[in-house]
């Protein structure tokens, strides 16, 4: 029987600015995405019927519940012809970091599923399905360096990816995006003016000052240690130093490896760490 293998990797965003709260009670935001190459691995082959799960983490719920199976279950609803699918997911983002790990699985799952069926989608059918799976779900079809707008679906692909070596810090907790955004409400009284964060790559040296994630506003006061991490970093010689998404990953951008690894140093053995190169 036919097993796909795909890689599911990681995002980063460069700058979040949080523009309002819709009606339908999603947030539009302004964000950069970055794909990292650290990532997920996803098998993928048919089954008779359902979405079977496995993982090699235990904490995986391997239910309906997971976002692969409502990948599936968005498929099949398009696609009544298809049959099951088994999915395996050794994972190695950890789950709630701010690294999109759940929605480039899904994706993973719906670009597998095409394949396995023949269904002949375009990127953009894809896209569209994603869109009913997640927010974030879209973006990891095309992945590379995207502007996401609207709730992170209205995506621009960016031709300057952000360059360095990305040295990742895993804190010893995770971070409830629901929770992060209803912390955030308070704030959305005023009228947000955001920079356009494509157009700042364009410049001959980037302004890395202007790439501000609103999310640190409500996540720092809650977990000071995000500060100190960052702090670290910025005194260890990273350009940029950012909270990824609502948290709780925190990154730093190196200009070589050589600097990306000796600042690695000052966070063993007290976090888990990795360094990855953009996509």
């Amino acid at each position: 029987m036919t097993t796909l293998s795909f890689s599911a990797c990681a995002k980063v965003n460069i700058g979040l600015k949080i523009l309002g709260q819709r009606e339908d009670g999603y947030h539009s935001i302004h964000t950069l995405f970055q794909e990292l190459d650290f990532h997920d691995s996803i098998q993928l082959r048919k089954a008779e019927s359902g979405c079977e799960i496995t993982s090699n983490n235990p904490t995986i719920p391997t239910d309906e519940s997971n976002i692969c199976c409502k990948g599936w279950e968005v498929m099949k609803d398009a696609f009544p012809q298809i049959g099951g699918a088994s999915v395996h997911i050794e994972k190695k983002i950890p789950i709630g970091a701010g690294l999109g790990g759940g929605s480039s699985n899904a994706a993973a799952v719906l670009k597998g599923l095409n394949e396995l069926y023949s269904l002949g989608l375009s990127a953009s059918d894809l896209e569209r399905l994603a869109l009913r799976v997640g927010a974030d779900v879209p973006f990891f079809i095309c992945a590379g360096t995207q502007l996401g707008e609207g709730i992170g679906e209205k995506l621009t692909q960016v031709k300057t990816k952000i360059d360095g070596t990305f040295l990742l810090i895993f804190p010893h907790f995770s971070i409830d995006t629901a929770w992060a955004y209803s912390h955030f409400k308070k704030r959305l009284e005023r009228n947000v003016q955001s920079p356009n964060f494509a157009d700042i790559l364009e410049e001959d040296s980037i302004p890395f000052e202007l790439f501000e994630n609103d999310f640190e506003s409500v996540v720092i006061p809650a977990h000071p240690e995000i500060s100190d991490i960052k702090a670290v970093l910025k005194t260890s010689g990273a350009m940029f130093a950012s909270l990824s998404g609502s948290g709780s990953t925190v990154f730093g951008i190196f200009s070589d490896e050589a600097s990306a690894t000796e600042a690695e140093q000052n966070f063993k053995p007290q976090y888990r760490t990795v360094l990855a190169r953009p996509v």
